[in-house]
């Protein structure tokens, strides 16, 4: 879902960054959404070293479903097995 968001930066930046974008052949809109994706991405990423998320979990966020044969007792337990070996 598109969403509008009011910035109020220097008028110098704004037209910099307005030729930016068109030599990039790129809208302003895009080019800062861009930016503040690589922003929120890096500092997701700077907690994942900081608490590593198992794939699994990783799988849940982006949506992806458990296979229908899943067995997660069979999963639990052979986590319970690897851990304490």
């Amino acid at each position: 879902m598109k969403s509008k968001l009011t910035l109020t930066l220097d008028k110098d930046v704004i037209e910099k960054a307005k030729k930016y974008a068109a030599a990039q052949k790129r809208s302003l809109s895009n080019l800062v959404e861009s930016y503040l994706k690589a922003l929120v991405n890096r500092e997701e990423s700077d907690l994942e070293e900081k608490f590593p998320i198992t794939p699994f979990v990783k799988s849940m966020r982006k949506g992806n479903l458990l296979p229908a044969d899943f067995d997660y007792k069979t999963a639990y337990r052979e986590h319970l097995i690897e851990k304490h070996e």
